[in-house]
């Protein structure tokens, strides 16, 4: 009897090797990893060691070749086991010391004679050749037993528990042979799709109100003139509508909103919520230079952001405009009667309409002036960011709270620059309250003020200097000294007192998420596919590129579709499975700009594929031209299938949709956008089947994938471009 080692991480030939040793009466254990193989040869000296190729962590050749570097283990015969068989592997594998080597599938003649041959030169390897020569019939038996097992037991119980998994009653012919085991899963899968729809019923009517007001909330926000944008706590999108997208081009779900928005509005802002403000005003620039007007709030640990690239238009002041013209028409008959002495009644008259003339032209100037009156902001918001004196009333002030916070926040850094460390007071006298920096020393001169004043408090605002921003709350700032303390006096007008403002109240489902969850439902992924000239990474190019985007498991409704221009003329084999034709890319976008442009909508994103290494191949292999590299985390919806269903079921796009109940229409199947719809669908049920499966997380997916390498390789490894023509 001989001790023999089987590392073979392939479970239906373990099956078979463990019943064929068993059966001859050998002495026998099985490793599925390369990991610590050379260990416990060095452990248990086996007589043979039965080891395959491609194994998870450490190769077959890496195993042999430390093996043989250790004098101590020269009498352990080594028979390699693998399915690439060509002379060169062959020949590799003896050159590292194998002293055998078969390829799979082999035949049990082929494995009885390496056997026999390794192990004559002992008393088991004797017994083993007899046994294996004598019992040539029984171990026929034992193969035909094998393979009708893999075909009608191993494969249907994968295909039944894959089916299980993802939803859908089971449909294999093979399962006869399970007995009742086929019966019942269809069974059980009718059971839960019933108990599902039960369920769908009984919630229809609640979620059917709920659904309307989601829709005709959707209506508002899209509508509006104003961009609406909501932020998680973490500064990243969480809605935007239609108006934003405008006002922020490239704005997307689970982006930070600080990329669109240059300067520290955003920050500050913040910062005056922070201390306290229901909301506030704020004035900002995109990454392009555009300025907008808008006002922040926040909602329950996120925040709201309402967008114009306009300030608000103030209503016109009629009454004041009416008493104008009431007094300039009587006034200009009065005048032209003038051709001899004035009656005193006249004058009188003409004084009297002078006087309510120049009050009329008072009023509607201090009307028109500024923006003072059209902002609303409390003491708290404007002393953000600065020391505020203790026992502060809670004023509300007619006010920019952005730019006199930033204009505050400018004098209080000149101040402490100069060893002053001020604080922020408040007093209310009659119609207005009289805002101060205060200080323990001497007054600032005026001069020094005047300089200060004369710069811009924000630098991405250049031309809006500090008398900018006083002129327009018409207002002034200057000096007071009184005995030890010095202040800078800022006079604003009181707001008018009023209740809490009404709200639109609504139910957001906000992102929960944890930061840097890589949980497949906590992903954001851009599902993407690609139509080429032909079916080699290395010569080919694209065609046409598509992509969809999926956040916290359901698709967004973003998404990237754009035809490329190859710039060479598309082969008429290729038209006729894609039908894209040279005339319809002539004015498309070349190589640099499509991807570009996909680069930046799939920035950060998970990209997912159905048969990545193809279609990450392409990119890759368009790097050296474009210079858009895309070095992002990479799912391959083959190997999840694979995953879900085992090696033996077929992988291809058709195969899997079919098998999930995904309709394809047949002019979208070979487009861009209908292959990438499909494998967006798929890749969602697959996600929630593996997750049944105790692989949660990117990280767990991506250490099973090492199991399936057989099937596709993991296009998560960057290199050459390669990888098998699209399914």
């Amino acid at each position: 009897m001989a001790d023999i080692l089987v590392v073979e991480d392939e479970d239906n030939i373990a099956i078979a090797l463990d019943f064929l040793l068993s059966r001859e009466g050998h002495s026998h254990r099985r490793m599925a990893t390369g990991s610590g193989a050379v260990d416990e040869i060095r452990a248990s000296h086996p007589d043979l060691v039965l080891l395959d190729v491609m194994l998870p962590d450490v190769s077959g050749y890496q195993i042999v070749q430390d093996v043989r570097a250790d004098p101590a283990l020269k009498d352990v015969r080594v028979l390699m086991m693998t399915a690439r068989g060509s002379a060169v592997e062959r020949r590799k594998g003896l050159a590292l010391g194998a002293d055998g080597f078969i390829a799979k599938p082999f035949e049990l003649s082929e494995l009885r004679a390496e056997l026999a041959r390794l192990l004559s030169g002992d008393a088991a390897g004797g017994l083993l050749q007899g046994a294996l020569i004598a019992g040539g019939g029984a171990a026929a038996i034992i193969a035909g037993v094998w393979f009708l097992f893999d075909r009608n037991v191993a494969r249907p119980i994968e295909l039944l528990a894959g089916g299980l998994r993802t939803g859908q009653t089971p449909e294999i012919p093979e399962a006869r042979y399970l007995a009742d085991l086929g019966p019942a899963a269809r069974d059980a899968a009718e059971a839960r799709a019933r108990t599902a729809e039960a369920l769908s019923d009984a919630i229809a009517e609640h979620a059917a109100d709920l659904q309307r007001e989601k829709q005709t909330l959707e209506s508002i926000l899209a509508d509006i003139g104003a961009g609406a944008v909501m932020t998680d706590a973490g500064g990243r999108v969480v809605f935007y509508n239609a108006a934003a997208a405008r006002l922020l081009p490239g704005i997307a779900l689970d982006r930070p909103l600080a990329r669109h928005l240059a300067g520290g509005a955003l920050e500050s802002a913040a910062a005056r919520l922070a201390a306290g403000a229901a909301s506030t005003d704020l004035t900002c620039l995109t990454s392009a230079g555009q300025r907008l007007w808008g006002r922040m709030r926040a909602v329950e640990g996120s925040t709201l952001l309402m967008l114009r690239d306009r300030p608000a238009e103030r209503p016109a002041p009629r009454e004041a405009l009416e008493r104008l013209r009431r007094h300039a028409a009587t006034l200009v008959p009065m005048l032209e009667a003038l051709d001899g002495p004035i009656p005193p009644a006249l004058a009188q008259a003409i004084r009297s309409e002078g006087q309510g003339l120049a009050a009329s032209v008072r009023e509607l100037t201090d009307r028109m002036t500024g923006d003072a009156p059209q902002g609303r902001a409390g003491l708290n918001e404007l002393a953000a960011g600065l020391d505020l004196s203790p026992g502060q009333p809670p004023l509300a002030l007619l006010a920019d709270a952005a730019a006199l916070n930033g204009l505050l926040r400018h004098l209080d850094r000149h101040l402490r620059a100069q060893s002053i460390a001020p604080r922020v007071s408040a007093e209310a006298e009659g119609a207005e309250a009289r805002l101060s920096l205060v200080w323990t020393g001497p007054p600032v001169p005026i001069g020094r003020l005047e300089a200060w004043l004369s710069e811009p408090p924000d630098p991405m605002q250049p031309e809006l200097t500090g008398h900018e921003i006083l002129a327009a709350h018409v207002t002034g700032l200057w000096p007071e000294a009184d005995g030890d303390e010095a202040r800078l006096v800022l006079p604003l007008p009181l707001a008018p007192v009023r209740g809490d403002e009404a709200g639109l109240t609504y139910d957001f489902a906000l992102s929960g998420r944890s930061a840097g969850s890589t949980r497949l439902s906590d992903l954001t992924c851009v599902v993407f596919d690609t139509e080429t000239t032909g079916l080699d990474p290395a010569t080919d190019r694209i065609v046409q590129i598509a992509g969809l985007r999926i956040a916290r498991g359901r698709l967004t409704g973003e998404r990237f579709e754009t035809l490329v221009n190859p710039g060479r003329p598309i082969p008429a084999a290729s038209t006729a499975i894609h039908g894209i034709t040279d005339a319809m890319v002539a004015g498309a976008p070349d190589m640099t700009g499509a991807l570009t442009a996909f680069h930046h909508f799939a920035e950060d994103a998970v990209l997912v594929a159905h048969n990545a290494p193809f279609d990450m191949g392409m990119l890759r292999r368009a790097a050296l031209e474009t210079g858009v590299y895309f070095d992002n985390r990479v799912l391959d919806t083959i190997l999840l299938s694979a995953m879900v269903w085992g090696q033996s079921a077929p992988h291809t796009l058709d195969a899997l949709t079919a098998r999930l109940g995904i309709a394809i229409p047949p002019e979208e199947r070979h487009t861009a956008m209908g292959d990438t719809r499909a494998t967006a669908e798929a890749y969602l049920r697959l996600s929630a089947a593996l997750k049944a499966k105790g692989l949660d997380r990117f990280e767990d997916v991506l250490s099973e994938v090492r199991r399936h390498r057989h099937l596709i390789e993991d296009a998560n490894v960057p290199g050459p471009a390669h990888g098998n023509p699209p399914a």
